[in-house]
């Protein structure tokens, strides 16, 4: 049976094909998107979205946490704050508070932000544009 749904393809695709460091931007989006549904959640007054989105904004977090290079020096620092980002979700979610998941919020942005750098710089170093601002 054929696709019905050429996004979902494209999607899928799109998991398929990219760079560890590419679904790791993905996992970043994800995240934030998931932190959005959960506020929406709290508006709407509507308990099992909010808790749906942020449990998988939790898990993201998660898995952030254990696939963690651990022989990389900053990895210790990244730790901490993953698991303070959780913990704070966990704490947003019981206490229904929009505040606290702006916060997070705002820390998976500066991470997704300075990726999408890391990114760029080795996209260039690896094709050869390199030491050009």
């Amino acid at each position: 049976m054929a696709m019905n749904n050429p996004y979902q393809a494209y999607q899928n695709n799109a998991v398929t094909t990219a760079s560890p460091a590419e679904l790791t931007l993905m996992l970043y989006n994800g995240c934030l998107k998931f932190l959005k549904l959960a506020k929406k959640g709290i508006e709407e007054k509507n308990t099992e979205m909010k808790n749906t989105n942020l449990i998988k904004a939790q898990k993201i977090i998660q898995e952030f946490m254990v696939t963690l290079d651990m022989n990389v020096e900053m990895s210790e620092s990244l730790l901490k704050m993953y698991d303070y980002m959780h913990r704070r979700l966990i704490e947003a979610n019981v206490k229904n508070d929009i505040v606290i998941i702006e916060e997070v919020e705002g820390y998976v942005v500066e991470f997704r932000d300075t990726w999408k750098q890391v990114i760029q710089v080795n996209r260039q170093q690896t094709y050869g544009q390199g030491g050009q601002a």
